[in-house]
């Protein structure tokens, strides 16, 4: 009984913790900043790109490091021509707040596979690639507007607290108490990325904190998940 209280008081506080961070959070979107503007058979080119209410303007920097005006990009124009189509990549230190929607342990010996979906959460840290497509579309009456596609991965590395049955059948037998213990989980992950949240694929283990560690047959077993995250940067 102090265990589970032990685990409740725990996970309380991580979950509190957690919220607010995310108060704080923004998003991995189009925002004004530096960039690397894309040209084919060429290095990329570091740019200033400024987020306007209207339109995008891409800053380049000059000998001297002073900013200089390089392209200016309306939302929408009826100028003729007006399409300008670029490619900005950027990147950088991806943190997330994650949990694991699904895990997946494989079978072993005469333990059939598990499909788990056990509460959970973890802090992810990982190196992330954004790539923004700014592309131009005329419509049949002339008005042209420049669209923002938005492509993004990651991957990195992940940690935090979760719960786990521990019961007759995890322990093989060796355990007749059925109670939820608290775990560590720790493993890699890689993500697809949207505006704000991603998804993607995980591989860990889990850290059983509880006494029955040495019977509990998912020790140092690795499993695989489906794992969700929430921008923390």
């Amino acid at each position: 009984m102090r265990n589970l209280i032990k685990i409740n008081l725990l996970l309380i506080v991580f979950i509190l913790a957690s919220c607010s961070i995310i108060e704080k959070t923004s998003r991995h979107g189009f925002e004004s900043g530096y960039y690397h503007l894309h040209k084919k058979d060429t290095e990329h080119q570091k740019v200033w790109v400024e987020v306007e209410d209207d339109k995008y303007t891409v800053y380049k920097e000059d000998d001297i490091g002073k900013l200089k005006e390089l392209v200016d990009i309306p939302f929408e124009c009826h100028e003729n021509p007006c399409d300008k189509n670029i490619v900005l990549i950027k990147k950088s230190l991806d943190i997330d707040l994650t949990t694991i929607l699904l895990k997946y342990r494989p079978a072993f010996g005469d333990t059939p596979a598990q499909l788990n979906t056990e509460f959970n959460a973890a802090f992810y840290g990982g190196w992330r690639f954004d790539k923004f497509k700014i592309k131009a579309f005329t419509n049949p009456v002339g008005k042209t507007t420049h669209n923002l596609l938005h492509r993004g991965f990651d991957f990195g590395v992940f940690a935090g607290p979760g719960t786990t049955l521990v019961s007759p059948f995890t322990t093989a037998g060796n355990f007749a108490d059925e109670y939820n213990g608290m775990v560590i989980q720790y493993g890699v992950g890689g993500f697809l990325e949207s505006n704000v949240a991603s998804f993607g694929i995980s591989v860990g283990y889990d850290y059983l904190l509880s006494p029955q560690r040495d019977i509990w047959i998912y020790d140092n077993k690795i499993w695989i998940g489906f794992v969700i995250g929430l921008a923390l940067n």
